[in-house]
């Protein structure tokens, strides 16, 4: 890798925790700070959404040799569960092959991480707030508060891993011709709790991912290690049926029954949850660009945060880092090149799992509960392991594959356009797996 160069990585979460070990691996020094407290001291809930860690997330992992000491804290998901009032559960399969994408603990996570950063080398510095950052000279300044003394941190490379609102970004924003866009969703998110059963086991089916569609509100529940299940409730904040007008324990209690009626057994702490968690924000945040020099660049949510629909916001940050050792690797004395290509290489990339990401939402809350949607993702999968060269369904494309994600988002819209046409066959619910369905669908790839 050459020259040993000193290194500040802003951000103690999950992608800045990991490049630390990427980064100390190659025999750098490297330094991670933060404003929190160190989280393996504290406990926290209330406003966390499990993981799902998926192939690019793995193969991030295993590039450092940390791929069995994370599946040891996750469990495998190989499909949608989808509860529906009055209705049988029904189940989707996500792989064509039966794969799997792994719940996990993002609390559980980020404490293992920062334990296997340290053992690596990596210094960390808590409860310490950077407030400013001089890009030329990749200087950091830190003090107790905004407006009083800061003290000056002098660094070779400093990278900004710190989150949706980044500091570091914050500054960088402050240049000429600098594109930054950030988008709220009307959608807000809310953390409930279902505990173990009596006998201590899942209340659910563990290697399930829970859905209760309902349109523009949606209920998910990923399971965890010891037997509970972490719920997420997306609404609006605003509306009808919105966090705005859920405001007495009865509208919440008749709102559940009405639409998660299965739910109310087992959330035996609802309303106590409903009313204590906080309700929170969901944004996509976008900016170009994402290095100043050879001094400082962006990483992982700092440079492109994404809503949690296609569960990629782990996964795409953690490919940052994999793309990022790759590229500084390749170039082991020009850190100008390896940053420039590196972002060259991802700004498409987290552009298009921006988009994919909201339009998913559109899919879990309100096209799982359809019988077409449902029969096209069974036909895309028939055919799929018929022809495998000639067809990967755009969830297996996104989650277990390493195509780029701007390639997935090309060659999954002419894939949805194609089977809107299939969809409208006459007698299609009869005849979906036949032989004429197949050859249709290989006739139109051929003319396409």
């Amino acid at each position: 890798m050459g020259d040993c160069h000193k290194i500040a990585i802003v951000g103690s979460g999950l992608v800045g925790t990991l490049l630390a070990i990427y980064l100390k691996q190659r025999g750098h020094e490297v330094h991670v700070y933060d404003r929190s407290k160190d989280i393996r001291a504290i406990e926290f809930s209330g406003r966390s959404i499990n993981l799902a860690m998926s192939h690019r997330g793995w193969k991030a992992l295993r590039g450092v040799g940390l791929e069995d000491r994370v599946r040891a804290i996750g469990i495998p998901m190989d499909k949608r569960a989808i509860h529906l009032p009055g209705q049988d559960l029904k189940y989707q399969p996500y792989g064509v092959s039966g794969e799997s994408i792994f719940s996990i603990s993002r609390g559980g996570l980020n404490k293992l991480m920062i334990t296997l950063a340290e053992e690596a080398g990596v210094e960390f510095h808590f409860e310490q707030f950077i407030w400013d950052v001089q890009m030329d000279t990749a200087t950091l300044f830190t003090g107790p508060t905004e407006r009083g003394a800061w003290e000056p941190l002098q660094f070779d490379k400093i990278f900004g891993a710190d989150g949706a609102f980044s500091r570091i970004r914050h500054r960088m924003q402050r240049q000429n011709r600098y594109n930054y866009s950030q988008k709220f969703l009307e959608t807000g998110y809310k953390e409930l709790h279902i505990p173990p059963a009596a006998n201590g086991a899942h209340a659910l089916d563990k290697n399930s991912f829970h859905i209760w569609p309902n349109g523009a509100s949606m209920l998910i529940a990923l399971p965890n290690l010891d037997g509970s299940f972490t719920c997420t409730l997306f609404m609006p904040f605003e509306g009808e049926h919105s966090f705005a007008t859920l405001d007495t324990e009865e509208k919440v209690a008749a709102f559940f029954k009405k639409f998660f009626p299965d739910t109310l057994d087992i959330i035996p702490a609802l309303l106590v949850d409903f009313f204590k968690n906080p309700t929170s924000s969901l944004v996509t945040m976008q900016c170009y660009p994402w290095v100043f020099q050879d001094k400082v660049a962006l990483i992982g949510d700092a440079a492109h945060a994404i809503v949690p629909f296609y569960g990629q916001g782990m996964n795409a940050g953690f490919e940052d880092v994999t793309i990022l050792a790759e590229l500084l690797d390749a170039h082991p004395q020009d850190w100008n090149a390896a940053l420039d290509a590196y972002q060259k290489e991802r700004k498409p990339n987290a552009d298009a799992i921006a988009e994919l990401s909201y339009r998913n939402f559109m899919e879990m809350s309100s096209k799982t509960a359809d019988e077409n949607f449902l029969l096209q993702k069974k036909i895309e999968k028939h055919f799929a392991i018929k022809h495998p060269d000639k067809w990967l369904p755009l969830y297996d494309r996104v989650t277990f594959s390493h195509h780029p994600y701007h390639e997935a988002l090309q060659i999954g819209n002419f894939q949805n356009q194609l089977m809107e046409e299939v969809l409208q066959v006459e007698g299609i619910a009869d005849k979906w797996d036949s032989q004429e369905i197949e050859d249709l669908i290989l006739e139109k790839l051929k003319s396409k």
